[in-house]
């Protein structure tokens, strides 16, 4: 029976969006939340993924972003400033939308499932603010 579970992480960081026309252009930050969902078929103890395994594969990544601030790679404005003031920074290639955060823990969730597991799907939800959220999903192949 295909099943669901779900693991939330919560973690600080700072960005910014320096082509946004508005407020987020300026240095900010957020106290995020994400939902890691997994879906699949039960093994036979019942489970679908173990939590501990769950944490395990997902908790390195947060530790990485927590209390840094998440740079896009295009915005030289931030990279010079880090350049001359070192600080815990976690650069990426795209805009550092909540969006694009979700897209980049689902994939470092798929590179991290082991060759074992038995997961048809992988969710991840981003809320930036408790009232904001955003969700990406990928199906996967066997």
């Amino acid at each position: 029976m295909r099943t669901s579970i779900a693991k939330q992480f919560r973690w600080e960081m700072g960005h910014r969006l320096p082509n946004h026309p508005g407020l987020c252009r300026n240095i900010h930050g957020h106290s995020y939340e994400a939902q890691v969902i997994l879906v699949g078929e039960p093994d036979e103890s019942g489970m679908v993924m173990d939590y501990f395994d769950v944490k395990t594969m997902v908790q390195p990544l947060i530790d990485r972003l927590d209390h840094c601030f998440l740079l896009d790679a295009s915005d030289t404005v931030m990279k010079d400033f880090f350049t001359s003031h070192p600080m815990k920074v976690v650069e990426i290639d795209v805009p550092t939308t909540a969006e694009n955060i979700a897209h980049y823990l689902l994939q470092h969730i798929i590179s991290q499932l082991p060759t074992s597991h038995r997961i048809e799907s992988v969710k991840v939800r981003i809320y930036e603010t408790e009232k904001t959220y955003a969700e990406v999903a990928q199906e996967l192949m066997h």
